[in-house]
């Protein structure tokens, strides 16, 4: 069975099935600016610049696109994780706690998200990557 063991394609598909999946969210708020606009409303209610809302573009674009590439992948988990963070914070706090209807954590899909980029910030690219890191 050594063939199950091949550390570089698992992160590869780490890398894609993370990457892929946020840089989709990404493209979604680029092309419907209204959704940045109510990212910044949210910031400055809480006391920050509306400017930062523009790190989105960074945390879902850029750093996906880094980790897909394998161009820098620990530092594009980094932003996507801290991305994701912010995300729990500003919107999904109230279900922090809470289950769906099917009994699995409401926030799974941001949780994945969220491990899957620390992960991907833990274990670097592999070798099948632009820059292996």
């Amino acid at each position: 069975m050594r063939f199950l063991q091949n550390d570089d394609l698992g992160k590869l598909l780490l890398r894609l099935c993370v990457g892929v999946l946020i840089l989709l969210h990404g493209i979604s708020k680029l092309m419907d600016p209204t959704s940045l606009n109510g990212i910044a409303h949210q910031l400055s209610g809480m006391g920050l610049p509306s400017f930062v809302a523009y790190g989105v573009l960074v945390g879902e674009i850029v750093a996906p696109l880094m980790a897909i590439v394998g161009w820098q992948a620990r530092i594009g988990g980094l932003l996507m994780a801290v991305n994701m963070i912010v995300a729990l914070i500003l919107v999904h706090m109230s279900q922090l706690w809470t289950l769906n209807s099917q009994g699995g954590w409401t926030l799974e899909l941001q949780g994945m998200f969220l491990f899957g980029a620390l992960a991907i910030m833990f274990l670097g690219s592999g070798r099948m990557a632009a820059r292996p890191d």
